[in-house]
């Protein structure tokens, strides 16, 4: 039985985060025990809130994390935000307070790959910061704990008691930066873990937040466009205007049709939906740029799902209602299989112009909230809203004494 016990608290935002979250609660426990502390017992406590990655700096989101751990008393509280966070010209990756026992981590500035690793890693390191302490000393203590374990646990390799993570890759493309607060303005936290914001950081970046934006996810607010844009395709197929088209288009007019189609979709619902970023709404150019890029690749990905899925429907469609013999008579030359296979594709690209351009999507409000600058923009509202209930609780508590 162990001597005592620690609560970690993990606060992530609803969504992708969350289901990381839910994820780790059941693997850290033993790994914790093995990276930090055999002779404590660590329960890991795991919950999800919007409000937290409403703040614009980490100081914030430190101080947040801070008023969590102490409403629900736990010993060590970790916050997991899906938004980017930067100092300076450098994106902060974690940073942990070891007097407070509080740590945040950005996860989009992990990329898109590796994110539970990346994410186990990270946990534990910062753990073990808070644990044993930041200085030159404590983590040459906490190294010769680890090095004689190393042989028996491969998965977790940990090479240098200062890294919070183990990718060669990683670390030759985009390579971390251990930092110190300098002064008295970042006395908030200990340790900070950086990297500096070159043009393969914002590709990083990038594939970070949008696998946070889960495009995946977005897609049953295409199901409407589907339905007419596979209406308007089907009356299509039983001329023989198509069937022409697909004897003397090539292959570039063809994947030009595409490329086309799929970029027009993609323009038109950022527009109709309002989800581009203005000054107004994100003075910083940075962010807003990289939010932008984030929206349009975002549904970019979701659109290719939606025009993939439109291809095989009409695929089958063209087997139906187009017989051989039909084929034959409209064509020059002797028609094949190739010949429905190109009808398809014409079709689903010429569908997804005049079929789905103009139509809304179906639930806007999934994909609204797919888009880190409404996220963002909620959060600061709900966090109004909260900051006003709880001024105007004061003020009836004062007013009743």
């Amino acid at each position: 039985m162990s001597e005592t016990t620690s609560y970690i608290g993990l606060i992530t935002a609803p969504g992708y985060p969350n289901e990381i979250g839910a994820r780790l609660n059941e693997e850290l426990p033993s790994l914790l025990s093995y990276y930090v502390k055999e002779e404590i017992e660590w329960k890991i406590d795991y919950i999800e809130d919007p409000l937290l990655g409403g703040a614009a700096n980490s100081k914030e989101v430190l101080k947040a994390t801070k008023k969590k751990k102490e409403e629900k008393g736990w010993d060590y509280a970790i916050c997991m935000t899906d938004i980017p966070l930067f100092i300076e010209k450098r994106m902060i990756v974690a940073e942990a307070n070891e007097d407070e026992n509080i740590a945040l981590i950005s996860m989009p500035s992990f990329g898109s790959t590796f994110m539970i690793k990346r994410l186990r890693e990270s946990i534990m390191q910062l753990v073990n910061e808070m644990y044993y302490g930041s200085s030159d000393a404590a983590r040459e203590k906490s190294a010769e704990r680890i090095g004689s374990k190393r042989s028996k646990h491969k998965d977790i390799d940990i090479n240098d008691s200062k890294n919070l993570m183990t990718s060669k890759f990683l670390g030759w493309l985009s390579p971390l930066k251990r930092e110190a607060p300098a002064d008295e303005e970042e006395e908030y936290m200990d340790v900070r873990f950086t990297v500096g914001r070159r043009g393969s950081i914002s590709i990083r970046l990038l594939g970070g937040m949008i696998r946070a934006n889960r495009p995946w996810n977005m897609f049953p607010a295409f199901l409407k466009i589907l339905t007419i844009a596979f209406a308007t395709g089907s009356y299509a197929l039983v001329f023989p205007t198509l069937w022409l088209l697909s004897e003397h288009y090539t292959i570039f007019r063809m994947c030009l049709l595409t490329i086309f189609s799929v970029i027009a979709m993609t323009l038109w619902i950022i527009l109709i939906h309002r989800l581009w970023e203005r000054k107004r709404d994100q003075h910083n150019n940075y962010t807003r740029k990289l939010y932008n890029a984030t929206t349009f690749l975002t549904l970019l990905i979701t659109v290719c799902i939606y025009y993939i899925m439109l291809f095989c429907l009409f695929l089958v469609g063209v087997f139906v209602f187009i017989p051989m013999g039909m084929l034959e008579d409209q064509l020059s030359s002797d028609p094949g299989l190739i010949n429905y296979f190109y009808i398809a594709w014409i079709a689903a690209s010429v569908s997804t112009v005049i079929g789905a351009l103009g139509t809304a999507l179906e639930d806007e409000d999934v994909v609204l909230n797919a888009t880190y600058g409404y996220r963002q923009r909620q959060r600061h509202e709900q966090l109004k809203k909260k900051e006003d209930n709880e001024e105007n609780e004061d003020k009836e508590d004062s007013f009743t004494k």
